[in-house]
């Protein structure tokens, strides 16, 4: 980890970081839920070099309040960034507080699949009251809770994406075989609140398994590929990538750049006039290009990684593709991803074995 070269995603969500980023948007609010805007930003993203982006998402519609966000489901926006690009991974946030993790795990291995080997998940909690209802779920009330589902929900997509053996499919047209059904597997899970028999109904992701991102006080470690790290200050973060106990860490980083237009800090006093940027406990930068190349410097350093959440995408993601990664490749301190591998690969990360599999060779050779 101490001083590789940086691994960076970005989160895309909405038109920034910011409530209120949609005010300095720079299209009409018409343009927002277009397909043609999901594939700018994402083309932007890996044009510069990005590893991954993150599509953040909630179960729950626009509610009342000053600068409401309306979105279509990250998995779909998963499967549109991955048919409009070829080298960026992408990750959408699922949440399984409520959500049934077999169809999850359907779902994210069909997004492997469809973007050769490129995809991830960020694992989330629904943690608002009103989530349940529109389930139609009995409330998870506290976190210790709601960390059990998500603890679950993972080790069962994690089993699902290994119920099919690598050559389960045969496809033999001489012997009218699809399958070897020798090769599907019942992952037999049973915790404290349901059970999963399987196997998957989609065959095993190109990755084998893929990259699963979440933070660490949520997901057990051994059930994570990245864990997600958050901290105010350097001590903080270095202290939490520390103790994450995941392959990798990822740093949590916002950002308010200077532009050729405005400063940072004061493209931020615009948006504090409408409505102010929640504190979520992370590292937050408010200024030029060159100091965010000099923290990200400090930060590989502890992390392996760092997340970042622009203020406002049409305006922090230009200065972070022209000025920020090109800074970063020419002091080689940032590992882009190449055309033709996997997410998996990108991260450094092997492609584990299937389980059931290895589990009968060691049958086998006793």
């Amino acid at each position: 980890m101490s001083g590789s070269a940086l691994r960076l995603a970005v989160e895309l969500d909405g038109e920034g970081a910011h409530p209120a980023a949609w005010r300095r948007a720079a299209h009409s609010p018409d343009q927002f839920l277009t397909p043609r805007r999901v594939a700018h930003v994402a083309a932007v993203a890996e044009n510069a070099g990005f590893t991954l982006v993150t599509l953040d998402d909630g179960v729950l519609p626009p509610d009342a309040a000053p600068n409401p966000v309306g979105r279509i489901g990250a998995v779909e926006r998963a499967a549109f960034v991955a048919a409009s690009t070829s080298t960026i991974g992408i990750a959408p946030v699922v949440p399984v507080t409520y959500a049934e993790p077999f169809h999850v795990a359907g779902q994210l291995a069909s997004l492997d699949h469809i973007s050769a080997g490129r995809a991830g998940w960020v694992v989330a909690e629904e943690d608002r009251p009103e989530a349940a209802r529109v389930w139609g779920r009995p409330l998870v009330a506290d976190a210790v809770a709601r960390a059990r589902e998500s603890r679950d929900g993972v080790e069962v997509a994690r089993a699902l994406w290994d119920s099919w053996e690598d050559d389960a499919v045969i496809r033999s047209v001489a012997t009218s075989r699809y399958l070897d059904r020798d090769r599907l597997h019942y992952i037999d899970f049973t915790g404290e609140t349901y059970a999963v028999k399987g196997p998957a109904i989609v065959p095993r992701p190109p990755q084998g398994q893929l990259v699963v991102l979440g933070r660490p006080d949520t997901v057990p470690a051994d059930r994570l590929d990245v864990a997600l790290v958050a901290g105010r200050d350097l001590t903080t973060v270095a202290t939490s990538a520390a103790a994450a106990g995941a392959p990798l860490a990822f740093a949590e980083v916002e950002v308010a750049l200077d532009t050729p237009d405005a400063t940072g800090a004061q493209r931020l006093a615009d948006l504090e006039r409408h409505a102010p940027w929640p504190d979520r406990g992370r590292l937050r930068l408010t200024g030029s290009a060159a100091r965010l190349v000099a923290l990200l410097e400090e930060l590989r350093e502890f992390v392996d990684g760092v997340r970042l959440h622009p203020l406002v995408l049409d305006e922090d993601l230009p200065v972070l593709s022209r000025e920020v990664l090109p800074a970063l490749v020419e002091r080689r301190l940032l590992a882009r991803p190449l055309p033709g591998t996997t997410l998996r690969s990108a991260l450094g990360l092997r492609r584990p074995a299937n389980r059931f599999a290895a589990a009968a060779v060691r049958e086998e050779t006793r």
